[in-house]
């Protein structure tokens, strides 16, 4: 409303145009001279808008004045304003009362249904809103728009703290919903207005009511990334566990799809359900592989998600991985993944190797199959009392041994020996008797040697 009020109108003709902008900038003797000219005073915008409805939006209670013995007092525009929903919406006290003491009809609403309160409030004017509710008669406080909101929703949606202190103090209902079924508790949430949420909540209102999406307020903080939001509805005692009623979303999903980890985090230290899954049968993890957050595929990890889960087309969080060439979080899965089941196919057969070499990512199969050898190995020196593993690498063949890095890597790591892969070598205790070897070598001929090895000092 706003950029109409500010722009000018090439349908006007020039002496309209300047009445209509002397009305905007208070030039009263401007439109005076106009008007002795037979200017047309009732002239229109191309918002069907008179020079009331401008001075009225501007503040000018002088021009308002005088255009009040020309005009006509509740005329709309086409959004269905009138003067005196304009002096509301703009917060323009003086004009209001003028126009009240001038008759102006107090109950009108324009075509969203928002009446005088509903405009105040959205826009924060808290003098015209104890104006309306102090002196004038038949406002009720919980009158609804016509998509089903009250002063007090349209004040949280906008995060108008005052008007939102102001309405609660009035008495007004807290938990209404609107035709979506949000209450002012899910309007200020999925706004990220974290000051107006965290006076809804001290409201006591029910923190897990469900819109017509099955979403509580979580979920829409949580798919807005507002972390304080998120932060204020855990510490009242939201549950976190909640999924949506159609496509079966907890808070972690949201975080997933759009890489909030931070938010992420402290859902998981709330006790949300890490492997909850989805309506595709999707976990956390299915979905910020599918979505590349690495930094969200790490903290899932790290807090020791299931990563064998199958979603609706069987696929591993592996698969994924491998579909996509996601090496990074393949990478991440190998390195974790003490029981990862290499050998479990989707729904064409097909395990994660057949997917990587299907998608031409070679260097992510040659991964998978270096991860593979090593997990075999892993299973044979649990009964063996000596296992020495040595690998050895020409320069020519350093890019494979980069992608057996990583497996080695979580060799180190599982030992409690996770190395850089700087050259050194470490003797660590590895059971009451037995000591683990972690050596890496190189010469200058650029031959690398690595060996693993498990002694038994008995």
């Amino acid at each position: 409303m706003e950029s109409v009020l500010g722009c000018d109108d090439e349908i006007l003709l020039r002496s309209e145009r300047e009445f209509h902008n002397a009305a905007k900038t208070n030039d009263i003797e401007k439109m005076r001279q106009l008007m002795k000219h037979r200017v047309d005073v009732r002239v229109k915008n191309s918002a069907d808008r008179t020079a009331l409805h401008l001075a009225a939006g501007a503040g000018h209670k002088q021009v308002v004045q005088l255009l009040l013995e020309h005009l006509p007092l509740d005329e709309e525009d086409s959004f269905g304003m009138n003067a005196l929903l304009l002096g509301a919406w703009f917060g323009h006290l003086p004009v209001l009362k003028i126009l009240v003491n001038a008759g102006a009809k107090i109950n009108c609403q324009n075509k969203s249904g928002l009446n005088l309160l509903h405009c105040a409030a959205l826009r924060g004017h808290i003098k015209v809103m104890e104006f309306i509710m102090e002196d004038l008669e038949g406002i009720k406080l919980d009158k609804v728009d016509k998509s089903g909101k009250t002063a007090f929703h349209l004040a949280a949606e906008h995060g108008q703290l005052e008007a939102v202190e102001f309405l609660i103090g009035s008495g007004c209902q807290h938990s209404l919903k609107d035709k979506d079924e949000n209450t002012a508790l899910h309007l200020a949430s999925k706004n990220g207005h974290a000051e107006v949420l965290q006076k809804i909540v001290e409201t006591r209102v029910d923190l897990n009511e469900r819109n017509t999406e099955g979403m509580t307020a979580l979920h829409l903080a949580t798919e807005g990334g507002y972390f304080d939001c998120v932060r204020i509805l855990l510490d009242a005692g939201c549950e976190v566990n909640i999924q949506t009623e159609q496509k079966g979303m907890n808070s972690l999903h949201y975080c997933a799809f759009h890489g909030y980890e931070d938010i992420g985090r402290i859902l998981i230290e709330a006790g949300i359900n890490i492997n909850a899954v989805n309506h595709r049968k999707s976990t956390a993890l299915h979905i910020s592989i599918l979505q590349n957050f690495p930094a969200m595929v790490k903290l899932l990890i790290d807090f020791e998600c299931d990563l064998d889960i199958p979603d609706y087309r069987l696929q591993t969080p592996l698969h994924i991985a491998a579909e996509h060439g996601r090496q990074d979080t393949a990478e991440m899965i190998l390195i974790a993944g003490v029981l990862v089941n290499l050998k479990s196919q989707d729904k064409q057969g097909k395990t994660s190797l057949d997917v990587a070499a299907r998608g031409n990512h070679i260097n992510l199969a040659d991964m998978i199959i270096k991860a593979d050898r090593f997990y075999k190995w892993k299973k044979v020196k649990k009964n063996k009392s000596f296992i020495l593993l040595l690998c050895c690498f020409q320069s020519s063949k350093a890019h494979s041994f980069q992608i057996l890095i990583p497996v080695l890597h979580y060799a180190a790591h599982w030992y409690q020996a996770y190395s850089k892969m700087y050259i050194h070598e470490q003797k660590l205790p590895f059971g009451p008797n037995n000591y683990f070897l972690l050596t890496l070598m190189s010469n200058n001929t650029n031959i690398a040697v690595l060996s693993l090895v498990l002694l038994n000092s008995r």
